[in-house]
């Protein structure tokens, strides 16, 4: 089916939703004078005039400017990963708002598409600084927005956290809301989208040549470092633009172009075209199915949470069906080089440190009169802090194997609870728990996350089984994971409900609320799941030589991958129910272990499971400590710890 095909088709709902909304306004002939010439003394005229019609244009407008951001960011980076979204551009425009409102108020009556866009330009700057001793090389610049993205959001859940009553307002809008009261916001949008198609077409020509691989497109005279440059510039000045206006809209940038190319388009002028028509139609069809049946809601639901919503369960269907370049399965080097030399005296040096934070954590901290040194007799200090470091180590120790096992079953090093989506899954799980059951047990909160990280392993393993587990294919089917957790987490916090500062406080990861009782229990499952993962250690160093090494080996594909994937689900449950599901920390903690030399299976679990405890239990005071009086979660430490680490990484590589 053609291109045009499939806008027609996907044009047709929208069509349908027009009729009846132009029927419930009185036909066709009454909306479009309300539209040109309102009657002041009518007010139905008035409304449509000043808000639905605005409405709809803007719908039109952000779609069309974020599909046409996709397809320019996918072309540069040849990668259809590659979003407003997914490269923090649209993250950085929203925590530059947020950040504005709180310190600098007066900057968003200048204008707050500029806060946006500087926000935005961050974003996209510190993705490119990054990835620059690399050239711009695509995956490496999809990494780094990976990352970054995450960083940003860190930083924008511990603003919420400290300033939840001061940026209410900014839940609904920054999860997108295309509420208008005016013609302001189309007006601000039409002329630089405008401008945006025209600078596309101008570099229609030199951005093709990208489809060529390195050596062609230099040998042709071209600077691949200053097109990326120009390309990633525009598309960033495109999304920030629509974010000052509507908020993040994240989904349609990344499926419109995908939605094209898989429908034939492999011209770039083509895609350009018909990606930017698709996803106006995408997002007002969504927009106007929205406002149908927001009379039948108690609540307000952004547009954008909606979306994310709607397209996830689409990307994860497209993803099966996507042509990726280079589509072929990791390799185990990167797993299994750099052994050291002597690993257990490595692990005991860890341990030795985990030791001293652990007493740092206990006995070393701020009060009324600076810092102290507190006597370990001193039970009724220590009482309060034990559980919060037990607590800590516990949820460390299972992200950190959790990861392990990950990146060691799909040999893919950037495996991880985080980033593939498992968290995610597991937090959608938990929260709809937490509003759907009166009263829910611990237990049967453990129970549940546990059936969601279950849940989103399975579709992993389904959608990515043909394909060798290719890691562009779970890093996307991550990002679609975690764009349906943010949606369900977007719509139910812009609910107003008394509940959603409780929910905000756990997704930043604190352990405030952990008493002894509960910090026995997470110490005891913790250790019980990490003994249960020892006798995995064959398969785990076997599974990342591929499946054909594994079979001749006698090791049992399915029983294994069956095996691991509960194992890890029970991990990744127990650890979001402590700490959320924001932590770097089952990415972080193997990948530190690999670079420190710990190869073998036993070894690498042994030291991701030490540098884990010793990251979060170091987050937790941290996040005590910093800030004091006021506390910082340590889900939320360990994450502004993780991304920086991980950038600092990057930029080394």
């Amino acid at each position: 089916m053609s291109p045009a095909k499939v806008c027609l088709l996907l044009s047709l709902p929208l069509v349908v939703l027009l009729i009846m909304s132009f029927q419930a306004q009185g036909g066709l002939g009454q909306s479009l004078q309300a539209l040109l010439r309102p009657d002041v003394t009518q007010v139905d005229e008035l409304l449509l005039h000043f808000t639905w019609w605005p409405r709809l244009a803007v719908a039109l407008l952000a779609g069309g400017g974020l599909a046409l951001a996709g397809v320019l960011m996918q072309q540069v980076l040849r990668n259809p990963l590659a979003a407003p979204t997914t490269l923090g551009v649209a993250s950085g425009a929203n925590l530059a708002l947020m950040a504005a409102t709180l310190m600098a108020p007066g900057l968003l009556v200048v204008g707050r598409e500029w806060v946006a866009l500087a926000g935005g330009a961050v974003a996209m700057g510190l993705v490119f600084a990054l990835a620059w001793r690399r050239g711009l090389a695509p995956v490496v610049v999809v990494l780094a927005g990976l990352v970054v993205n995450l960083y940003l959001g860190a930083l924008s859940t511990a603003l919420l956290l400290f300033n939840h009553e001061t940026l209410a307002g900014l839940l609904i809008w920054g999860a997108g809301s295309l509420s208008q009261n005016g013609w302001g916001g189309a007006a601000a949008l039409a002329p630089r989208l405008a401008l945006c198609a025209l600078a596309a077409w101008l570099l229609l020509r030199p951005l093709a040549v990208l489809e060529l691989d390195e050596a062609s497109a230099k040998s042709l005279g071209v600077s691949l470092k200053y097109l990326r440059f120009a390309g990633l510039g525009l598309a960033v000045f495109i999304t920030g633009s629509v974010v000052s206006v509507v908020g993040i809209i994240g989904f349609i940038g990344l499926a419109a172009p995908n939605i094209v190319r898989m429908a034939g388009a492999r011209r770039l002028g083509t895609r350009l075209l018909w990606s930017t028509l698709l996803g106006a139609v995408l997002l007002a069809t969504t927009d106007l199915l929205l406002q149908r049946f927001s009379g039948m809601m108690a609540t307000l639901i952004p547009t954008g949470a909606v979306t994310g919503a709607l397209g996830a369960p689409l990307l994860l269907w497209l993803i099966p069906r996507l042509k990726l370049q280079g589509d072929r399965p990791p390799q185990a080097s990167s797993l299994l080089a750099g052994r050291h030399a002597a690993p257990y005296r490595l692990a005991a040096g860890i341990f030795l440190a985990l030791l001293l934070t652990a007493c740092l954590g206990l006995f070393v901290g701020q009060g009324g009169g600076g810092w102290t040194w507190i006597n370990p007799l001193e039970w009724s200090v220590t009482e309060w802090r034990l559980p919060r470091v037990m607590a800590a180590a516990a949820s460390g120790l299972m992200l950190a194997i959790a990861g392990t096992l990950l990146q060691r079953l799909s040999a893919n090093p950037m495996a991880s609870p985080e980033v593939l989506g498992i968290s995610g899954g597991c937090a959608i799980a938990l929260i709809l728990g937490i509003y759907l059951l009166p009263a829910p047990s611990n237990a049967a909160l453990i129970g549940i996350g546990t059936a969601g990280a279950l849940v989103t392993l399975l579709g992993l393993v389904a959608l990515n089984r043909r394909s060798g587990f290719v890691p562009e294919r779970l890093l996307l089917s991550g990002v679609a994971i975690t764009a349906l957790f943010d949606a369900v987490r977007s719509i139910l916090l812009a609910g107003g409900d008394p509940r959603g500062q409780q929910v905000i406080a756990w997704l930043a990861g604190s352990t405030y609320h952990v008493d002894m009782t509960s910090a026995l229990v997470v110490g005891a499952l913790a250790a019980g799941l990490a003994l249960a993962t020892l006798p995995f250690t064959r398969w785990l160093d076997i599974l990342p030589l591929g499946a054909p090494m594994a079979k001749s080996l006698g090791v049992g594909l399915t029983q294994a991958r069956l095996g691991l994937l509960l194992l890890v689900a029970l991990l990744t449950a127990c650890a979001t129910l402590v700490v959320g599901p924001l932590s770097f920390v089952g990415l972080l903690a193997p990948h530190m272990a690999r670079l420190a030399g710990l190869s073998r299976a036993r070894e690498h679990l042994v030291g991701a499971a030490l540098i884990g405890m010793l990251l979060m239990v170091l987050a937790d005071w941290a996040g005590r400590q910093v800030m004091f009086p006021y506390e910082i979660p340590a889900g939320l430490v360990a994450s502004l710890i993780g991304g920086a680490y991980f950038m600092w990484g990057l930029r080394r590589l």
